[in-house]
């Protein structure tokens, strides 16, 4: 029977030294309540410190370890959303390494049977190979790594020949705190998460860390009576669980999702737990008409209905948008890779979450179906693109930002489109009567001769048959053997001074040079998407 305690006793039971793994994604699994206690213990006494801490994706709430000294080590996906610990890491005060979402998950299951990790694809040719940075994001993990490697147990491991296939091996830590939050727990300890978000990966991190020798403490809002809790809403047992906290204010309670109207209630919603349907297509503001529609709507253009669809972070999740808009939101199956299902994603803070979720599978689960059956179409943010059309998301402009799922979801994905502005920082620009019109030109170039660090190997997913295109506010570039074709230039765009002076390389440019882009999708109104897909259906 698992044991009932109070936030600070469970404050107290964190050590110097301790492994800490956790289920966080976007605004949801951190139990923030614990974390700021922990917090405070540390800022007060010096300790606990030197820990290391282990998750998937990033946690927006989750800056409490964001102190020098408390974290010795931290190895995730993705720390852009918790950005104390990210300038930690640029500042080389703090060792960080960064694996792929759904492949850290997939270990941690591996974990949970007894071994030490897990064989996978996802990574090869990217900074996470081995033989190129084996993930490392600072100096200090690069010694670490140095070391490891001398005694063969680093965390990321080349493997050239396994059956014929060349493979990465990611190897998990020896866990001694598992750190989790769920809805409700009974007396003994069964615990659900109806009221949460997501599912995420609670019972495989609670597994990991018994297999370890370490213990599970569980946040939740309430206790109930022993053995009244539905058996089929259970998402981890009692056999698993060694502490329960119950959430004691509930400011601190993040779930996920904003609120309607800014209203705030226990930090919950019933439009995002899929516990409400709402209207989504009166409900779903419309995209400004600016150049970032635009690119989104000839994104679109490239999918087919009944296809299976999933939008990334930033710029893709306004696909949902357009698709409402558009008529279409059922024509296609919209996926995140949080788990959520059917419906339409939330874009910002609620990336991850879906209005009208029809199906909420355990992340871990859904990372297994990216791997080994793939998406028909996935848009993603197009962060930096070199020569050969291989994407870096992970560091950029000296700022570490993460891999999330991305490694994961672009390998399997049979289309990819990159979508994003040419240039950044500083970009200003309006669409005027049809015609594109740039009005101060962005600072960096974002199609660089070459990347410091790739997050996605295009001349991997080309050979596998994969379709990879490049749209741009301004251009259209397709993935060939050679590297980027020019295919598409927007109207009112300058071919040399807009385009070529703005890549640090020349792109292939086809014989009597690029078609206009779609003059259609630089109006105001459009309404063409569902007659183009039945066009491209025939």
């Amino acid at each position: 029977m698992a044991k009932v305690i109070t936030v600070k006793e469970a404050a107290d039971l964190f050590v110097d030294g301790d492994v800490l793994l956790g289920a966080t994604f976007g605004m949801t699994g951190w139990p923030e309540e614990i974390g700021k206690a922990v917090e405070a213990r540390f800022l007060e006494t010096g300790h606990p410190r030197d820990m290391v801490q282990y998750h998937a994706a990033g946690c927006i709430p989750a800056g409490c370890f964001g102190h020098e000294g408390m974290l010795k080590m931290t190895i995730s996906s993705h720390e852009s959303t918790t950005p104390a610990v990210a300038k930690l890491i640029q500042e080389d005060k703090l060792a960080g390494w960064y694996m792929p979402l759904g492949t850290m998950i997939q270990m941690w299951k591996e974990q949970g049977r007894g071994m030490d990790g897990c064989l996978s694809k996802v990574g090869l040719g990217t900074f996470m190979d081995e033989r190129v940075d084996a993930g490392c994001l600072n100096p200090s993990s690069k010694a670490i790594t140095a070391e490891l490697t001398k005694q063969g147990k680093q965390f990321i491991k080349y493997i050239p020949d396994f059956d014929g296939n060349e493979y990465l091996y990611y190897k998990g830590g020896k866990y001694t705190k598992c750190l989790i939050q769920a809805s409700f727990a009974d007396e003994n300890g069964n615990v659900t998460a109806e009221g949460e978000a997501y599912n995420l990966e609670l019972a495989t991190v609670a597994r990991a860390t018994k297999a370890t020798g370490g213990v599970v403490i569980v946040l939740v809002d309430a206790i109930a009576k022993a053995g009244s809790l539905d058996p089929k809403l259970v998402k981890v047992g009692r056999h698993l669980i060694d502490y329960i906290v119950v959430c004691e204010d509930p400011v601190n309670r993040i779930r996920g999702g904003l609120w309607p109207h800014g209203v705030k209630k226990f930090n919950y919603w019933e439009g995002l737990s899929g516990r409400l349907k709402v209207p989504v297509s009166s409900s779903m503001a419309a995209m400004p008409f600016d150049p970032q529609k635009m690119m989104v709507r000839r994104a679109l253009m490239e999918a087919q209905a009944g296809w299976k669809c999933n939008f990334g972070i930033g710029l893709p999740t306004f696909c949902g948008n357009v698709l409402a808009e558009e008529g279409l939101i059922d024509d296609v199956l919209m996926i995140s890779e949080s788990g959520s299902v059917g419906g339409v994603p939330g874009g910002g803070a609620d990336f991850g979450c879906h209005w009208n979720c029809e199906v909420s599978v355990d992340q871990g689960d859904h990372f297994d179906w990216f791997d080994g059956t793939g998406l028909d179409f996935g848009v993603f943010g197009l962060s930096e693109a070199q020569e050969d059309g291989s994407i870096n998301t992970s560091f950029l402009n000296g700022v570490t930002l993460g891999v999330g799922g991305f490694a994961n979801i672009t390998a399997g994905a049979n289309t990819g489109i990159f979508v994003g502005t040419m240039t950044a920082k500083g970009l200003q620009e309006k669409i005027v009567g049809g015609k594109l019109v740039i009005e101060k030109e962005g600072s960096l170039k974002k199609f660089v001769k070459k990347s410091l660090q790739l997050t996605f190997d295009a001349n991997l997913a080309l050979a596998a048959g994969k379709k990879l295109v490049y749209i741009t506010e301004r251009c259209v570039f397709v993935k060939v053997k050679e590297g980027l074709m020019l295919t598409e230039i927007a109207p009112g765009v300058d071919l040399q001074k807009d385009i070529l002076d703005q890549m640090e390389f020349k792109p292939i440019i086809p014989a009597g040079g690029p078609k206009p882009m779609p003059a259609e999708i630089f109006q105001e109104k459009w309404g063409g998407l569902k007659a183009y897909w039945a066009s491209k259906a025939k």
